[in-house]
């Protein structure tokens, strides 16, 4: 088996953080190597993670002449490869799909195509990017969708219905779990988090799509209009060096934070490879994006018990939150709905106990990895057989 991904660990990428859950899951079942870009230099070209073979080709972002060097890298790395896998499981499009899909057709090797990403892993997208790219999509042998909402994209572009399976993102359950309250202050004195307030959490990049500029507004909203303190803490990647973080959205939230008067009370934190650290400190978690496939933060703030408030994306969030039961939906882009969201859940910590227990059990029942990690195994089996 061939894993191919946009960054694997150390680096982080939610297709490779899920990619390594399943390698856990499924040890000794099955054999697996990765093929992956990466970004950080230092890193070997050659590693082994967790027992997986990991070769890793170097890009630059923005340079042309590095794309032009990791596409022979990477064609050399799948013809050491490809011989050796019985099929290709690719993580989400991107341009890299159009070399992975040539040399596996070269290796006869059958093509799994994962659609992860709303917009940007859609049939209409992929085409508009010309027709190497739309063959490339085209042509898999089979697509796993996280989401009712990609799904729906998929048979919307008329492509056969007989190809595409359904399985949703997966967390470990064990790993994200509630804190018990007496390990909470040491947690947070851990992280060098404040013990005397309640802690609104978002965790993801740094991007327009997140919007993390929407959280701060509802959050300065919610603390000017009800006087509720809390701390607000962003973790992830807020490097605008990297190209979909172009709009400096970090400096822009803390620029904002400073002017408010309450820029003490915002934290940024890097990405850490421990971010259940953080759930497990913190009382809410605010999910304020403009676009998802099915998020993996949203499912692992649910295991961890915590109370959650997100936007509302059908075919996505709406699938794995029911209002009121077991989380709050807002708008997207509504600061003032999810100002009141937030209000409510820090007013009542009886309530937002009562969801967040509903929202672990969810996980429990829907989004466990093991029950991710059995359905991935057995779309190979089924595919290898078929061959």
């Amino acid at each position: 088996m061939l894993w191919v991904t946009g960054a694997y660990s150390p680096e982080m990428s939610a297709g490779g953080l899920q990619c390594r859950a399943i390698a856990a899951v499924l040890t000794g079942r099955m054999h697996v190597e990765v093929l992956t870009t990466a970004t950080t230099a230092s890193l070997p070209r050659q590693a082994t993670v967790d027992g997986i073979a990991v070769s890793r080709v170097h890009v630059t972002i923005g340079s042309r002449w590095s794309a032009v060097v990791s596409a022979l890298r990477m064609a050399g790395a799948l013809v050491r490869v490809l011989p050796r896998a019985g099929l290709v499981h690719v993580q989400g499009y991107s341009s890299k799909l159009i070399l992975v899909s040539l040399m596996a057709r070269l290796f006869r090797r059958p093509v799994v195509l994962h659609l992860q990403t709303s917009k940007h892993d859609e049939p209409d997208t992929v085409r508009a990017q010309g027709a190497l790219a739309w063959w490339a999509f085209r042509s898999a042998s089979r697509y796993l969708s996280v989401s009712p909402g990609l799904t729906q994209r998929y048979l919307e572009a008329g492509l056969p219905e007989s190809r595409i399976q359904e399985i949703p993102n997966g967390v470990d359950a064990a790993r994200f779990a509630p804190a018990p309250a007496a390990e909470r202050p040491a947690l947070r004195r851990q992280l060098h988090l404040p013990e005397d307030r309640p802690i609104v959490l978002f965790v993801g990049v740094m991007m327009p799509d997140k919007q993390p500029h929407v959280l701060f507004d509802a959050w300065l909203q919610m603390r000017r209009a009800t006087g509720l303190v809390s701390t607000l803490v962003f973790v992830g990647a807020s490097n605008p060096k990297l190209y979909e973080l172009a709009d400096r959205l970090a400096e822009r939230v803390r620029a904002d934070a400073d002017a408010s008067g309450f820029g003490g009370d915002v934290l940024f934190v890097p990405p850490t490879s421990a971010v259940e650290d953080y759930f497990r400190a913190a009382d809410v978690f605010a999910m304020p994006s403009a676009r998802e496939g099915l998020p993996i933060v949203l499912l692992e703030a649910m295991a961890c018990g915590l109370p959650v408030i997100a936007s509302r994306l059908p075919g996505s969030t709406d699938t794995m939150i029911e209002p009121g039961a077991n989380g709050l939906l807002v708008p997207p882009g509504d600061a003032g709905g999810l100002a009141d969201g937030l209000a409510r859940l820090l007013a009542d910590p009886a309530e937002a106990e009562r969801l967040g227990a509903a929202a672990r059990q969810t996980v429990v029942a829907r989004y466990t990895i093991e029950r991710v990690a059995e359905q991935w195994l057995a779309t190979y089996q089924q595919m290898l057989a078929s061959r």
